[in-house]
């Protein structure tokens, strides 16, 4: 008897990260460090491992970020408040 594949496995998706559970949620706030710029000039965070783009910011501001847009590869978000914020998770590096 044949086993029987999902289409996922067939198709070679299946742990591609096209289809994993992200760390992070729309509308959710978090504290986080910019790490780097990006060509565009947008401050970039990570969460987990994620990108986060996070518009008006630069290399080393601590920020506290609400997330807009989930993409496959990236997150984008906002800017909820500048400097050290109370409350919120703290992003995992």
């Amino acid at each position: 008897m044949e086993e029987k594949r999902d289409f996922g496995e067939r198709r070679g998706f299946r742990g591609r990260g096209g289809f994993t559970p992200k760390p992070v949620e729309v509308g959710s706030e978090y504290d986080v460090d910019i790490q780097e710029t990006s060509r565009r000039g947008e401050g970039i965070a990570r969460i987990q491992g994620l990108v986060i783009f996070v518009p008006n910011t630069k290399t080393g501001d601590h920020v506290k970020i609400k997330i807009t847009r989930i993409s496959t590869r990236f997150a984008e978000a906002e800017v909820v408040s500048q400097g050290e914020a109370e409350g919120g998770e703290k992003a995992e590096e």
